[in-house]
């Protein structure tokens, strides 16, 4: 397992490395063989840092309260609002796939629209150097790039529904709602790139890590406004129980029209910004000097910074670590969905959480502030990974409790209980990477340091989620019952053997497969943790 690493020297070395970088050392010190021959030890060298970052150009530095940053604060949260409404969006669709009967390799080849953000390494070098100094180093791309993207939505809004709709014959056109998907998802990375190397300007150094908070926070909002609200209000049936006098068959609100609003926020909010926010100038013309790095530069930074071995220890480290619960963060809403819980009352099962997905990074950032943010991700990781295995005998035990006019109260208090325990894990997790990786994270190339230690945690779910998503029908076994010589071993083999009067009955359900090997690899983790806390 790669938890089985000593995780106290990678952690050790990239801060380090971090300290290093910022006390501005050469370069070519990163890459030294023999990077245990610094001579003060960890402590020592954390009270050095805090000293010299007390000063600044032989001066006491002025130190900032939180409450002087509010309005930074606001506004690093209102454009992690706006980066979580397309990652909200992109994923609603699945469910509404899922509704339309598509396959789990249909499934999986949408899911390659999450994978810019765990690209963006590729690009994120010429965001970091390539800017109109009189317009502002991050606003040069951000304000292109959102305009970008409420011009995009404004589009797409005029021809996803008939996407999703697709013929009586293919069902909704995958490949072509992947690719606009896709360039949704590009923008928005693109976005989030310059967003995150703003956050470390923006914010003064001893308020940096609310930076982890607003992207946590309004991630989470974004998401909600674009994935459950969306959801919600486009369902006919919620509409017409909760919101409606006399019912209809449609929901209030369509995909092109709730794509065609957030066009507009996009298209004025940005508007905004760009005239009313002027990008901090506290560096002197020498430091301005340093910071501007022409892209083969910034490039060659980046594989020096990727060559050292802690670095590409913790790279592994985050690349594989969500193998294991893979599976059930993929899968499991498309296999209830596929037992019948309707897609809109599992989304609005999210409601409830909100308050806690808000408060969560509020608690874990108090426990995440010292020095080893990472503590907090490796206690979480096994309780994850069992989480996941309850997630499996939960779409095992749905089909029973199914009735005719639904699933009763307990069950939905059951998913309910299961998805708040979940956040907690996932939350644990994911604000202790983003509080290391701001803490290691220079401003001088802060996108590029920010976006490689991000994008690769981003890869290292997206990867095996694809996966996930594309083994569950091989590995799903199917016969055909009531109709001789029919099989189900695809969707063209199953609307057949349905034709021929018969039904396709599952042997064994690729989900559960992944599952059990998912259940595996708990007990061999608990104890490599157990020897590594030993």
């Amino acid at each position: 397992m790669p938890l089985s690493t000593n995780r106290i020297d990678v952690e050790r070395n990239i801060m380090d490395t971090h300290k290093n970088r910022r006390q501005r050392k050469p370069i070519v010190t990163w890459d030294m063989k023999d990077e245990g021959s610094y001579s003060m030890d960890l402590e020592s060298e954390e009270e050095a840092l805090m000293q010299a970052s007390d000063k600044e150009d032989g001066r006491p530095k002025v130190r900032h309260g939180i409450r002087t940053e509010l309005s930074n604060v606001s506004l690093l949260l209102f454009l992690y609002v706006l980066q979580g409404i397309p990652l909200g969006l992109a994923g609603s669709i699945p469910l509404i796939m899922q509704s339309k009967s598509v396959s789990y390799k249909d499934q999986a080849y949408f899911s390659f629209v999450f994978w810019p953000f765990s690209l963006k390494l590729l690009w994120a070098p010429l965001v970091d150097s390539l800017y109109l100094q009189q317009f502002g180093r991050r606003k040069s791309w951000l304000v292109p790039t959102q305009y970008l993207l409420g011009l995009f939505m404004l589009y797409l809004s005029t021809t996803v529904d008939s996407l999703l709709e697709g013929d009586s014959h293919r069902g909704p056109n995958i490949l072509t709602i992947t690719a606009f998907f896709f360039m949704l998802e590009f923008l928005a990375a693109t976005q989030d790139i310059a967003v995150d190397g703003w956050a470390l300007t923006m914010l003064s150094r001893e308020n940096v890590g609310y930076a982890s908070t607003c992207n946590s926070v309004g991630q989470t909002a974004g998401y909600f406004l674009g994935n459950v609200l969306f959801l919600a209000l486009e369902s006919a049936d919620f509409c017409n129980k909760y919101l409606r006098f006399e019912p209809k068959a449609t929901g209030v609100v369509t995909l092109s029209d709730f794509l065609f609003f957030w066009g507009i926020v996009f298209l004025v909010s940005t508007t905004l910004v760009a005239i009313l926010k002027k990008e901090n100038c506290t560096q002197s013309k020498k430091k301005s000097g340093e910071e501007t790095q022409g892209v083969m530069e910034t490039y060659r930074l980046l594989f020096s910074i990727i060559k050292m071995p802690s670095v590409f220890t913790f790279c592994g480290l985050l690349l594989t670590a969500k193998v294991g619960f893979s599976a059930a963060d993929a899968v499991t809403g498309l296999k209830l969905v596929e037992a019948g819980v309707p897609k809109e009352q599992l989304a609005l099962l999210a409601v409830p959480m909100v308050p806690l997905q808000i408060v969560l990074p509020l608690i874990i950032s108090k426990y995440t502030a010292g020095p080893r943010p990472l503590n907090i991700f490796y206690k979480a990781f096994p309780f994850r990974l069992l989480i996941g295995v309850g997630y499996a005998v939960l779409v095992w035990w749905t089909p029973s409790v199914r009735q005719d006019g639904g699933f009763p109260v307990y069950y939905y208090a059951v998913v309910l209980l299961s998805y708040a325990v979940h956040q907690v894990a996932l939350y644990s997790m994911f604000v202790a990477i983003m509080a290391f990786n701001a803490k290691v994270s220079d401003p001088v190339i802060g996108g590029t340091y920010m976006t490689l230690l991000n994008t690769v945690s981003n890869l290292g779910g997206n990867w095996p989620s694809t996966v996930a998503l594309w083994l569950v029908d091989p590995l799903t076994s199917k016969e055909c019952q009531g109709a001789v010589g029919q099989s189900c071993g695809s969707p063209e083999e199953a609307g057949l053997c349905s034709r021929e009067g018969g039904v396709c009955v599952t042997l064994l359900d690729g989900y559960f497969v992944e599952s059990v090997i998912q259940a595996l690899t708990v007990e061999p983790l608990q104890r490599s943790l157990h020897r590594r806390k030993g």
